[in-house]
């Protein structure tokens, strides 16, 4: 991976680390799905100034997309800089309860937006009527679906995640995402954050993972998933300010997962021998070194 800089005074990185393989953009996995809370166009540009290599799609959370006084001019410097803008899966499920699919969708074809995320996670929703929808979405958007409830005290069971899921991919949706809001504390994940690890199991059992998104917006639950499911692993909800974090994340650049992608084990056996050898027999010892057992006497009879 090699950075590449327009300012000749710039450092430029040499491409000279063996890192895990990334997908190169568009990409159809490693996907990269990224929040924005109500950034200002100045922050946009500094975030897509640092990183925008690594970013496959923002989101506009919730229903920040219909209150931000400039979205439009934010979503034209998204998609110059080649990344998809979509509404949150929030504001689609106010329209359809007010009954107002079709003017979301003029709204979203006059922002110049591609792609359209349908959640269900507030209202409650059939799978056969969300189904329509996507349909529907899916003859002139890329369509994400979301999957799980916003709700922590309505769990889900595994095996109706994995029909909820085949149902919006058998409609037409490019992604599925699986539930976890901002805070990282339902559907995918516990109230404490820790992942619900039989869930996830169970999901990537019957789902290709390169179908799915999950949201994982605190730093151990991309951790969990990266050495769950490799650097290419699709994740969402992730925070403006951590993009380049979980990059380095997913080389191995990070301490969290750089033993898993780099020979840390081999080097530590290796180097520890070699600094056994070097140390004076005292030393050694007083380190817990193994000494060289000493001559046994002869009883005397």
């Amino acid at each position: 991976m090699t950075t590449h800089t327009d300012n000749p005074g710039d450092t430029t990185m040499l491409d000279f680390f063996s890192l895990p393989t990334r997908s190169e953009k568009p990409r159809d996995v490693g996907v990269t799905h990224v929040m924005d809370k109500g950034m200002g166009l100045r922050q946009v540009e500094d975030l897509l100034d640092t990183c925008s290599d690594y970013i496959d799609i923002v989101k506009l959370g919730w229903g920040t997309g219909y209150v931000t006084q400039n979205v439009l001019d934010k979503i034209k410097v998204y998609r110059e800089a080649g990344i998809p803008v979509c509404f949150g899966g929030t504001l689609l499920e106010v329209a359809i309860l007010q009954k107002r699919f079709d003017a979301f969708r003029d709204m979203a074809r006059a922002a110049g937006i591609t792609h359209v995320e349908i959640s269900n996670g507030v209202i409650d929703m059939s799978m056969k009527e969300k189904a329509r929808y996507i349909r529907e979405l899916a003859k002139e958007f890329t369509v994400l679906s979301e999957v799980g409830s916003k709700d922590s005290e309505k769990i889900i069971p595994p095996f109706r995640w994995v029909e909820l899921i085949q149902s919006d991919l058998d409609a037409g949706a490019w992604k599925v995402i699986c539930e976890a809001r901002e805070s990282g504390t339902v559907g995918l994940y516990f109230g404490s954050g820790e992942a619900r690890a039989g869930l996830i199991d169970e999901i990537v059992a019957k789902v290709d993972p390169a179908d799915l998104i999950f949201e994982s917006p605190q730093k151990a639950q991309q951790v969990y998933m990266v050495q769950k499911l490799g650097s290419e692993v699709n994740l969402g909800n992730i925070a403006s300010s951590e993009v380049i974090a979980l990059e380095t994340l997913r080389l191995g650049l990070r301490g969290d997962t750089m033993a898993d992608f780099h020979d840390v084990e081999i080097w530590n056996k290796r180097r520890n021998a070699e600094l056994q050898a070097e140390m004076p027999r005292p030393e050694r010892r007083s380190r817990g070194a193994k000494a060289e057992p000493k001559a046994k006497l002869k009883r005397v009879r």
